[in-house]
C-alpha cells in the first residue's frame, strides 16, 4: 500500500500541492500521525482533498480534539482509520461513507453502533475497543476480515453469524477463554490467534473446510494442537513464541495430508530441530500478515 504521511500541520499552499498531486493517484493513502508539535488539532485540513479516497488519521492522541473535518471527505471513500486520542470522540461522522470498505478504530466507543450502518465493509479492525458482543455486527454481510486487538470482547458467541470470514485476528483480547464458536466459521481461510493468556484449548477444527492458515503466537495456555490434526485444508502452521511446548506436541501432525510449512519458534534450536525430524516440512515463506481484500 503506498502512503503519503506528516507529522505537521500544513500551510494552505502545500495542502493543496499535495491534493493536486494525489489527485492523478487516487490509489495512495493520506496520513495524518504523531503530531508531536501538537499542531494537527483538527481535520479541517481536509477541505483541500474532496476526491480522497483513502485516509488515516493515527498516533495523534494527545493533539487531535475533533473529527468532524471528515465531513470534507467525499461519500465514496473507501478506507479510514481513526486512532485513538486522549478524548474519545464522537464516530458518527462515519454514518455517511456508505461504500466504505476498510475501517480501522482505535480507542473509538462513542456512537461505536454506527457501525452497524457501514453495510460495505469487507475489513473491520477495532483496537483497545471492548464490545458486550458482536451482534452490532449482523447487518455487515459483507466482512471478510476481522481483527479484535486488546479491549475485551469476551463473548464471540454470535461470531458465525458475521459476515463470511475469510480472515479471524483475535490479539491480546482481554478476559477471552472460549473459541468454540470459530468452529462455526466455514468460510475462514486464515486464524490468527496470538497472546490470549486465558486460551487453553483450540476450537474443533473439523468443520473448517477452507481453512488453510493458523498463526498461533504466544498462546501460554495452549498445549494441546490435536484439534489442527482435524483441519482437512490445513497447510500452513506457525508455532512462534512458544516455549512452554514441547517438541512431542506436533506429534498429532504427523502425517496431516495437506499441512506443507510449518514454523516453529519453542524458544531454542535444539527443540526446532526436534520438531523439524518430527514433521520434516518447509519453515520458509513470510505469510505472518494476510493478502487484505
Amino acid at each position: 500500500m503506498q502512503i503519503v504521511q506528516f507529522q505537521s500541520a500544513l500551510t494552505k499552499r502545500d495542502y493543496r500541492r499535495l491534493a493536486e498531486a494525489l489527485r492523478r493517484h487516487p490509489e495512495v493513502r493520506l496520513r495524518a500521525y504523531g503530531s508531536y508539535d501538537g499542531s494537527i488539532t483538527n481535520l479541517d485540513f481536509l477541505e483541500h482533498f474532496p476526491e480522497l479516497r483513502r485516509f488515516s488519521a493515527d498516533a495523534l492522541y494527545h493533539s487531535l480534539t475533533n473529527i468532524e473535518g471528515l465531513r470534507f471527505l467525499p461519500d465514496d471513500v473507501e478506507s479510514l482509520t481513526i486512532g485513538q486520542t486522549k478524548k474519545r470522540l464522537s464516530v458518527a461522522p462515519l454514518h455517511r461513507f456508505k461504500n466504505l470498505t476498510h475501517l480501522y478504530l482505535e480507542g473509538q466507543t462513542k456512537d461505536i453502533d454506527v457501525i452497524s450502518e457501514l453495510q460495505t465493509l469487507q475489513s473491520l479492525t477495532l483496537r483497545s475497543i471492548t464490545l458486550p458482543g458482536l451482534s452490532m455486527l449482523h447487518p455487515l454481510h459483507n466482512l471478510r476480515a476481522l481483527d479484535l486487538k486488546l479491549g475485551g470482547t469476551k463473548d464471540l458467541s454470535e461470531l458465525p453469524n458475521v459476515g463470511r470470514l475469510e480472515y479471524l485476528e483475535l490479539w491480546m483480547v482481554k478476559g477471552l477463554s472460549d473459541l468454540s464458536p470459530v468452529a462455526d466459521l466455514a468460510s475462514l481461510d486464515y486464524l490468527f490467534l496470538q497472546s490470549l493468556r486465558q486460551v487453553d484449548t483450540l476450537p474443533p477444527m473439523n468443520r473448517l473446510t477452507a481453512l488453510t492458515r493458523v498463526w498461533l503466537e504466544t498462546m501460554k495456555g495452549l498445549t494441546d494442537l490435536s484439534p489442527l490434526r482435524d483441519a482437512p485444508q490445513l497447510r500452513q502452521l506457525a508455532l512462534i513464541e512458544m516455549p512452554h511446548l514441547a517438541p512431542d506436541a506436533v506429534k498429532p501432525l504427523i502425517g496431516h495430508p495437506t499441512l506443507t510449512t510449518l514454523r516453529a519458534g519453542l524458544g531454542s534450536k535444539r527443540k526446532n530441530d526436534a520438531v523439524a525430524e518430527l514433521l520434516p516440512l518447509a519453515s520458509d515463506g513470510d505469510w505472518r500478515e494476510p493478502v487484505r481484500l
